[in-house]
């Protein structure tokens, strides 16, 4: 499962307003790809479609599609986010991650 905290899915209904996404009806997609300090980072879009390999969760009201392949890496992860003027934007907080990188964007297990 995938959770999104109260102040994600603020930001996140804004952003998918600002580009177009209807979030009573729209995904969210996450998901890690190969690359980034410690070998593994996040992936965050909007998607307007569920392909067959996904995974959906919902929390806060909002749909989370994982794709089969990062569902093991992302298992547990809560999305937060974090605004102000040291805020880092949205933080992956990953139960899976062994070691992350000093900005928190890669990770690896």
């Amino acid at each position: 499962m995938i959770k999104v905290s109260p102040s994600a899915q603020e930001k996140i209904i804004q952003l998918m307003k600002e580009e177009g996404f209807d979030y009573a009806k729209d995904f969210i997609r996450v998901g890690v790809a190969s690359g980034g300090c410690s070998g593994l980072s996040y992936k965050l879009t909007f998607d307007h479609e569920q392909k067959p390999d996904d995974k959906i969760f919902e929390d806060q009201g909002l749909q989370i599609l994982v794709e089969k392949k990062s569902f093991l890496y992302l298992v547990g992860t809560t999305l937060e986010y974090h605004g102000g003027l040291n805020g880092k934007g949205f933080v992956f907080n990953n139960p899976n991650a062994q070691r992350t990188c000093g900005c928190g964007e890669s990770f690896a297990v």
